[in-house]
């Protein structure tokens, strides 16, 4: 019988919002929760050393590749492939830990690593280069000193580093840039504010009063970056949503129209067949048969 997806939060009583964790300590203190769908509220980088895994994150199920990294935002929905043998670790941590300015905050909230805005993003590690490697055995031997004052600069400080390194191998691999300009920076921030938003506010001039643009203008960035309306992205926003909780859920579709904010199961059920085509029983009756 499926559960609700579960949510994980951060891990209490560590002196950082910032840990990295072994994949074999993962399978063997939490092989359940990994297997199953869930969602975590905090990002993760994921590096695949040994072994070619299927990564599963909100429908799309990613091959990786040996001594690769995976990007993984926060709250996305993913599952662990139980069936073949991988080796390797994750460097998961918050906004709470990274964010110390708003600069941070700015280079997070528009980095190509957590907002590929075509893909989930993923990069081979070069044979012929150490520094991503050497960067992270930087944070790993940080982690093991006791906490003082400096510690957790020194790893924001190394963990924007690997960062920016990540970046530019990023750029050399199959990577469609677009242009760092206000549509950029406005759809990306449009995106960051639906994300936390959208169950309550399903209206474009919500976002556009907290955004402080006209809804001409917030269309004519959306449109330049995701060839997309406003309302386009608002509405796959929350079918995204609704198709996790019908997939990965045993919540009738009464409870999921009521905690996407629906004030009717009716309006919930126009609503996904103007958009999918098909009612959501259809729909997970399709996803269970495939």
């Amino acid at each position: 019988m499926k559960e609700k997806i579960r949510k994980y939060d951060f891990k209490e009583g560590l002196p950082q919002e910032f840990e990295i964790i072994d994949f074999d300590f993962l399978f063997n203190e939490f092989s359940e929760e990994i297997k199953k769908p869930h969602r975590a509220e905090f990002y993760q980088i994921l590096w695949f050393q040994k072994g070619s895994p299927t990564h599963l994150v909100d429908f799309n199920p990613i091959k990786t590749k040996p001594n690769s990294l995976l990007f993984v935002n926060k709250n996305s929905v993913q599952v662990f492939d139980n069936k073949t043998k991988f080796k390797g670790k994750a460097i998961l941590f918050t906004d709470n830990f990274f964010c110390k300015t708003e600069t941070d905050t700015k280079f997070l909230r528009g980095s190509i690593l957590f907002n590929d805005l075509l893909s989930i993003s993923q990069i081979q590690i070069p044979k012929n280069s150490a520094i991503i490697e050497t960067t992270f055995e930087l944070l790993e031997t940080e982690l093991k000193n006791a906490k003082d004052n400096y510690q957790s600069d020194l790893l924001q400080n190394n963990l924007h580093n690997l960062l920016m390194h990540c970046e530019r191998e990023r750029r050399k691999q199959d990577f469609i840039e677009f242009k760092k300009d206000a549509n950029l920076e406005q759809a990306l921030f449009f995106k960051t504010l639906l994300d936390d938003n959208f169950v309550k506010n399903k209206k474009v001039s919500f976002y556009c009063q907290k955004m402080h643009l006209t809804p001409k203008r917030l269309n004519q960035a959306t449109s330049k970056i995701f060839g997309k309306t406003p309302k386009n992205i608002i509405d796959d926003r929350v079918l995204l949503e609704s198709k996790r909780l019908l997939s990965h859920t045993n919540e009738s579709v009464k409870e999921i129209a009521f905690s996407l904010g629906f004030e009717e199961p009716t309006n919930f059920i126009k609503y996904f067949k103007k958009h999918n085509k098909k009612t959501p029983i259809e729909f997970r009756e399709e996803f269970n048969l495939a």
